[in-house]
């Protein structure tokens, strides 16, 4: 009976584990844009790991994590989503999370370029340029990971080529 929902004081039926990854451990609960808080503890997180990791693991964890959330955080965006009666709820950023990620393989290990990272992923998440909208029509939690992703996999390439120049 783990799975199970339950209900708290305010009535609303939480699923534990849905909710503690969805919302990424509570940064998409925080006040305004939780969607920027997401995207920075994914960064702050990887930042940390890039100095427990040589250059080449950091790129496969990253890639891994990215992945890992993303298959993770489908099924865990859709309860949230339904147990808290929106499409799509700004307190679940494990999508954030994900496209963060998705920005961050291979970036060199420095703030310049952890800023850089950050900044385009935030920029193509916000703008939703296509396919990144056409993405966020899926059902349920695909649509809410998969344009992130997206946004992820644009800013990943625009800072790759943005790595020729710096």
């Amino acid at each position: 009976m783990a799975n199970q929902p339950r209900q708290n004081l305010t009535g609303i039926k939480k699923t534990a584990w849905a909710w503690a990854l969805g919302t990424f451990f509570g940064a998409g609960l925080m006040r305004p844009g939780p969607g920027t808080y997401g995207s920075v503890a994914a960064v702050l997180l990887w930042f940390g790991c890039a100095h427990a990791f040589h250059p080449t693991h950091l790129a496969l964890w990253t890639a891994a994590a990215a992945i890992a959330a993303t298959l993770i955080g489908i099924p865990a965006a859709t309860i949230v989503a339904r147990e808290s009666g929106r499409e799509d709820p700004g307190h679940v950023v494990i999508d954030e999370v994900a496209g963060q990620w998705f920005a961050l393989i291979a970036i060199p290990a420095d703030w310049k370029h952890a800023a850089l990272a950050l900044l385009l992923f935030r920029l193509f998440d916000i703008t939703k340029p296509p396919p990144v909208r056409q993405l966020e029509r899926l059902h349920a939690g695909t649509g809410i990971m998969l344009d992130d992703v997206a946004a992820g996999l644009i800013a990943l390439a625009l800072g790759h080529l943005a790595l020729l120049w710096f």
